[in-house]
């Protein structure tokens, strides 16, 4: 995997990340027609089997190593009072996902995923971004390449995921600099907000884009982000550059995942939504991402637990356009 210490080494490594195989796609598009199914039977199944070939640049793909990271920062914002909860129980439940506890250790259990939890630098919460920049560019580089290096090298399958006090109003802010709109339109409660709650964040998010008037990718992370989101980008990153398939958690890995949309285009397109969460806003992200989600249960609850949960539906797309047999392998009549 390589290694950059500045900006712009990071948008030169994603400058020249490669496209998908079109020779896999092109035969894993040719495979399907011929399978002992109907054509379109399965949906969007086979779209996301033939999506899935043509990143790992195999026309009968497998999923052998999924690896869902989970990463966790504090925020200056919550001294504004935009969570339910104090900033402590970010550490409390990252020993929480290191003890086995939590919701995501099942969910990737369940889906055959390798979890690893990163905590960054909890003791430093980023700055109150109403009161100018969360960080500074050395601290971006930096949880850029920890998200970098935290994937690791046999990974077929990536998701990411967050945890953090406060980080919905952060995503909420990055969305509102990125797209515009009213700032009502892209918070919602989060942790469990109270009505007086959400006006509160929205107040917060008009401060934070009016002190920082930037709608460049990069930096509208570096000053309305945190350290777990800056680790996702890096992470989603790391994998366009070695073509790994990404599954897109919640409304904060994808508010993270737009600022790289943001600066590169075709950014993201080695991602696919795993579901849209019960935040309301999740959905207008995705629609301006041109991402339609797989899966649609109202979680809200973050961690990549939507992302791990879609897994299985990648792995059984996957399975039907590999393990099918054709009609003349079958030796069944085609019409």
């Amino acid at each position: 995997m390589a290694a950059f210490s500045t900006l712009a080494e990071f948008r030169g490594l994603m400058a020249e990340a490669p496209g998908p195989n079109s020779v896999a796609k092109t035969a894993a598009e040719a495979r399907n027609t011929q399978l002992t199914k109907p054509m379109g039977a399965l949906g969007r199944l086979e779209d996301i089997a033939i999506w899935f070939a043509g990143w790992q640049g195999n026309p009968l793909p497998r999923i052998a190593d999924p690896q869902v990271i989970v990463f966790a920062g504090n925020h200056g914002i919550t001294a504004q009072g935009v969570s339910a909860f104090p900033a402590e129980v970010t550490e409390q439940m990252v020993l929480n996902f290191q003890h086995g506890g939590a919701a995501i250790n099942q969910l990737s259990r369940a889906a055959g995923a390798k979890l690893s939890v990163h905590a960054l630098d909890l003791d430093t919460p980023t700055a109150d971004f109403t009161q100018g920049p969360a960080m500074t560019e050395a601290e971006l580089v930096a949880a850029l390449q920890a998200g970098w290096d935290a994937v690791n090298a046999h990974t077929d399958l990536l998701v990411v995921g967050e945890m953090g006090i406060g980080n919905t109003t952060s995503g909420a802010a990055i969305l509102h600099a990125l797209y515009g709109g009213e700032a009502e339109n892209w918070v919602g409660r989060g942790t469990g907000v109270s009505d007086e709650g959400l006006e509160l964040k929205a107040r917060v998010v008009r401060e934070g884009v009016a002190a920082n008037p930037s709608t460049k990718g990069l930096e509208v992370l570096r000053c309305l982000g945190g350290r777990e989101l800056a680790a996702m980008v890096g992470a989603i990153a790391c994998a366009r550059v070695e073509r790994i398939p990404v599954v897109l958690d919640g409304f904060i890995c994808t508010a993270a995942a737009a600022t790289l949309a943001a600066e590169f285009e075709g950014g993201l397109d080695h991602c696919i939504a795993g579901h849209v969460s019960a935040e309301a806003a999740h959905i207008e992200v995705l629609k301006n991402l041109g991402k339609e989600p797989i899966l649609s249960l109202d979680m809200r609850l973050g961690e990549a637990s939507g992302g791990a949960l879609a897994i299985n539906i990648v792995k059984s797309a996957v399975a039907c356009l590999s393990g099918m047999a054709t009609f003349a392998e079958a030796g069944v009549a085609d019409g």
